[in-house]
């Protein structure tokens, strides 16, 4: 079944809501009524990623931020839990696939919807190939660790063995993903549950070995850790903060497989919700651990030694976990690595599948596989361009994991707070009639908006130094994060206007507006 050149609209105009917004429901064709509050919240975590994404940016924290990396997890916590309120409220009057395209094209129109829209696409696929390197790299270290082979284990380093097993990854990742949600959710109870029950154990060890007699950097605990008002400066925190807010990024797929969900109005919110909770607490625990154990030097198992920046659990897994135990940790990560890869070609491929679906992109994009229930063409793109740009930036960045997490923290921060602002101003009527009103649709949409977009203006300006990430690369004497952010979403400018001359509809309104949104593809 596709739904080229034609879509069904739900029931006899849809759904009136208390509060007065309208919105027919368009059926696309996915498998509805398939996750549950658990299983969203699973692909949530899921999508995050916490083993991967901690063992990738506790260094990158630490090194701009020192020993006030559980500050900067809070901090960057705060701005996302209050755009999740965004979320929800949007989601309640409008569960749609296309998530931030959707409501923002309701909220600003066609064309600020369509770059919201773009950021997210590039986002996810950008952290596809960013997951499936921290897989390889994990596996080979895994392997090396199992077999007593340190050369199987620095395997990794070869940038063709690199590329040709980050590729299997993608191919294997895009296979599971093209099989449909059922299949997805399934696999990521295993590896979700697998992966936070390591984490614990690592925090674990980590407390019961600090400050002993073969741990000569540990630190005691301090609440001062806690406190943003000392030891940081301004830039320092906002760079901190960006690599925090990359780390919370993902909860947001609980809210794309919103037409896949049960009471599709209150369950992705609901989920999202406790996605972001749960995330908090585990990098508190373990970030907290880490810096017991091994401290914040720049030199030996230091959090800041910039030669395990990248990587912080393979250099503390053995000696926090001793030998075979360390295993598990490589495994956890590994495992992250794969899960995240799975569940991240949902928001993608819901975002293209919904701005298809309106005329935003082309109409192929809208194809549902007649067997699986899943937008089968945009998932076989979306693995192919991850594939095709790990390849191009593993042979010409030195620095692949760090510039690609400090860029994707400039789109993340574009379009949440492009969405988080869109629920302010799409409510505006509204967000003084109630108390609850003020608090969700006005107050937290309106303090995470502010904040991500703050954010998002410091960063252009940081990183439009070479020395922004550490490695001074740049390119025309811009540094190559900014190259990467924002020259990205500008791409997204040109590509926008070549949409609106080939498929002019969706531009001026004709297919997808606030008051009637229903769904006009044309022929």
């Amino acid at each position: 079944m596709t739904i080229e050149g034609s879509a069904k609209q739900v029931g006899d105009g849809g759904e009136s809501h208390s509060d007065g917004h309208h919105h027919p429901q368009v059926e696309k064709g996915l498998s509805a009524n398939s996750v549950g509050l658990l299983g969203g919240t699973v692909l949530g975590i899921s999508c995050v990623a916490p083993a991967y994404t901690l063992t990738a940016t506790i260094g990158l924290i630490a090194a701009v931020a020192g020993v006030k990396i559980p500050v900067i997890f809070i901090a960057g916590f705060i701005p996302m839990f209050f755009a999740a309120y965004a979320y929800r409220e949007f989601n309640r009057v409008d569960p749609d696939c296309g998530t931030s395209f959707t409501w923002t094209t309701r909220a600003f129109g066609p064309y600020v919807g369509w770059l919201g829209g773009w950021a997210a696409i590039l986002a996810t696929i950008i952290v596809l190939a960013n997951l499936a390197g921290i897989g390889v790299q994990f596996l080979y270290q895994l392997l090396g660790s199992v077999f007593d082979n340190p050369d199987l284990g620095d395997l990794w380093t070869n940038k063709f063995v690199n590329v040709g097993t980050c590729l299997i990854f993608l191919a294997m990742a895009t296979a599971i993903a093209y099989r449909g949600i059922t299949t997805t959710e399934k696999v990521q109870f295993v590896l979700v549950f697998f992966q936070l029950g390591v984490l614990l154990l690592f925090a674990v060890m980590a407390f019961a070995k600090a400050g002993g007699t073969d741990d000569p950097d540990g630190l005691s605990f301090s609440w001062d850790w806690f406190n943003p008002f000392t030891g940081l400066t301004a830039s320092a925190f906002i760079a901190g903060l960006s690599a925090s807010i990359f780390s919370f990024w993902g909860w947001d797929s609980a809210l794309t497989v919103n037409e896949e969900s049960k009471d599709a109005e209150k369950t992705p919110g609901r989920a999202a919700l406790l996605c972001v909770v749960s995330i908090l607490l585990t990098y508190l625990l373990v970030s907290i651990s880490a810096l017991m154990y091994a401290g914040n030097g720049e030199s030996g198992l230091g959090l800041s030694n910039p030669d395990i920046q990248g990587n912080v659990f393979g250099a503390l897994a053995e000696p926090v976990m001793g030998s075979p135990w360390n295993n598990l940790l490589f495994l956890a990560v590994l495992a992250s690595s794969a899960a995240s890869l799975m569940t991240t070609f949902l928001p993608t491929t819901r975002t293209m599948l919904g701005m298809a679906s309106y005329g935003a992109l082309p109409k192929r994009f809208a194809s549902i596989h007649p067997r699986y229930l899943t937008p089968g063409y945009g998932t076989v793109v979306a693995g192919i361009i991850a594939g095709t740009f790990y390849a191009v930036l593993t042979f010409v960045s030195e620095a692949v994991l760090t510039d690609t997490i400090l860029s994707l923290g400039l789109m993340i921060c574009f379009y949440y707070g492009l969405t988080a602002i869109g629920c302010v101003w799409y409510f505006r009527k509204e967000l003084f009639t109630s108390f609850n009103n003020v608090i969700f649709k006005f107050l937290f949409p309106l303090v995470g908006g502010i904040g991500l977009w703050t954010v998002f203006f410091i960063t252009i300006r940081d990183s439009a130094s070479p020395d922004y990430d550490g490695t001074g690369v740049s390119i025309f004497g811009v540094g190559v994060v900014l190259v990467l952010g924002l020259g990205l979403i500008l791409l997204g400018v040109v590509v926008m206007f070549i949409m609106r001359a080939r498929q002019p509809a969706f531009f001026r309104g004709e297919t997808l507006r606030r008051d009637t949104p229903t769904l006009i593809i044309p022929e």
